[in-house]
């Protein structure tokens, strides 16, 4: 039975917020992978159509995942059930500032990364980013290391958010997941 007052009351994510959430989680679960094989599977003719699918959706993060932060700062969501004991809720906020944080992070130094190797940055056959940094080849080995590095804590991270989200849903039985699928 679903407890009327949380359906009353405001939604503790807006449909902005939801969709955002959704749209980066999708584009995020797609470059994981995608950026694991670019790197470890020997892919022939399709490497360089990959490169340049994982660099227009790296440029396409890059937006709304400033646009997430933003709305996130000023949209705040609704808080967590109260059974929720204060250091899970302080885990829960840390875990998601350091997602984003990571995800602005991991765009810009791919950008970074890929001008000073210099390589284009194709976004869908639309356009091309600009270079935002110089011919720098031994800072760009670098930087991928480091863009590798951010992933795999990504995706680490990512397994933690998801696992939490199902035990809430699973195990715990309250509506945490459900806000961000429909709201409250």
């Amino acid at each position: 039975m679903v407890d009327t007052a949380i359906q009353a009351g405001p939604p503790a994510y807006t449909v902005t917020a939801r969709t955002l959430h959704w749209l980066t989680a999708v584009l995020v679960l797609v470059q994981i992978p995608l950026g694991l094989a670019i790197v470890n599977v020997e892919l022939g003719a399709w490497k360089d159509a990959l490169y340049n699918l994982h660099k227009s959706i790296g440029a396409t993060l890059i937006p709304i995942v400033l646009v997430r932060l933003v709305y996130r700062w000023t949209h705040r969501p609704g808080p967590l059930p109260q059974d929720i004991p204060p250091l899970r809720r302080l885990a829960a906020e840390t875990m998601h500032w350091i997602l984003y944080a990571l995800l602005v992070v991991q765009g810009f130094v791919g950008w970074i990364a890929t001008s000073a190797y210099p390589a284009p940055i194709p976004v869908f056959g639309l356009f091309e980013l600009p270079p935002i940094w110089r011919q720098d080849r031994p800072l760009s080995d670098q930087l991928y290391v480091l863009h590798r590095a951010i992933g795999i804590a990504l995706a680490i991270l990512l397994v933690g958010h998801i696992g939490a989200a199902l035990q809430h849903h699973f195990i715990r039985k309250d509506r945490v997941l459900m806000r961000m699928i429909s709201g409250g």
